[in-house]
């Protein structure tokens, strides 16, 4: 099998072990830097490009597209799905994990858990919606942050009125959600493949920040989740439309509550907390899932 790999930098853990899979498993696996690749556009013939040459024969796409360049990569990656080519997350699931409003939105219609969120753009409705998550204290989080950058703990009701307000003179999207207080700094991954929990890992942040991010200082070690975490990891992944997702969730008063769904989990954290091979069983989905012509939207939805 030959595949491609959506990919900026070939040298992140994550990028080389899913290689050494492949490669292992006897596929051919070829990391394009997204921002190389180019899309020629003409009736019934939706072309790739990459340094100039063109992208033809791939069985399968891993798309690992950086959060900067969510447009530009989502575009290439409708164009290999047009071209026939197998995603392993399709562009639409993606899009609609990126979009941190809408995944909420998504969730929360079908019933899943998640911590009390508001959303206004007029400054002038900071108390309303700090009430409304029952705070301070309170989340504030970017639309557009990644690995707990633009997140922010306010405790109290001046403090995240101005965070609020300095953000919105800003122009800048937030959310705001209600603290989990119990969770006390932890949260679990759940990784998810193919619609089932393949490993899971409790992320704790370092002393002096509630945040849990691994690239923020957090530590990581292996976990066995409850059932109800398990199904709502499972849940969370089939909603969004995404083979393979990593699902953060928190455990409070009233069950596990879902933070994010990530498209493009890392691999370094979970494989050394639980030992696992989960770059090799990715493969492996790919081996029992890719079809030419199998893309439920074909990059068009």
């Amino acid at each position: 099998m030959k595949i491609a790999m959506l990919a900026r930098n070939a040298n992140l853990y994550s990028h080389k072990r899913l290689k050494e899979a492949a490669e292992v498993r006897g596929h051919e696996l070829d990391i394009l830097n997204t921002l190389r690749c180019t899309v020629h556009i003409a009736s019934h013939k939706p072309e790739v490009y990459y340094d100039s040459e063109p992208c033809i024969g791939y069985d399968a796409v891993i798309p690992r597209i950086g959060a900067s360049i969510t447009n530009y990569g989502l575009a290439i990656l409708r164009q290999f799905e047009m071209r026939g080519c197998w995603p392993l997350n399709e562009s639409v699931a993606i899009g609609r994990s990126r979009d941190k409003l809408r995944s909420l939105q998504i969730l929360a219609k079908h019933g899943l858990g998640l911590p009390l969120t508001a959303y206004a753009n007029d400054p002038k409705k900071a108390e309303e919606i700090i009430r409304a998550v029952k705070g301070p204290p309170v989340v504030i989080k970017l639309l557009e942050g990644t690995q707990g950058i633009g997140v922010v703990l306010a405790d109290s009701m001046s403090s995240a009125k101005s965070v609020i307000e300095a953000f919105r003179g800003a122009n800048v999207n937030i959310l705001v959600q209600e603290f989990i207080k119990e969770a006390g700094g932890t949260d679990i991954r759940a990784l998810v493949i193919g619609g089932k929990v393949v490993a899971a890992m409790k992320r704790t942040g370092a002393a002096d920040d509630f945040r849990s991010n691994l690239h923020r200082g957090g530590s990581a070690q292996l976990i066995k989740i409850t059932p109800e975490e398990r199904s709502t990891a499972v849940r969370a992944a089939k909603r969004m439309g995404l083979n393979v997702c990593g699902v953060d969730m928190l455990r409070s008063n009233h069950g596990p509550v879902i933070m994010e769904v990530n498209s493009s989990p890392g691999l370094e954290g979970i494989e050394h907390a639980t030992g696992k091979d989960i770059a090799g069983q990715i493969i492996e989905f790919i081996e029992k899932s890719a079809k030419i012509g199998a893309t439920k939207t074909k990059g068009a939805g």
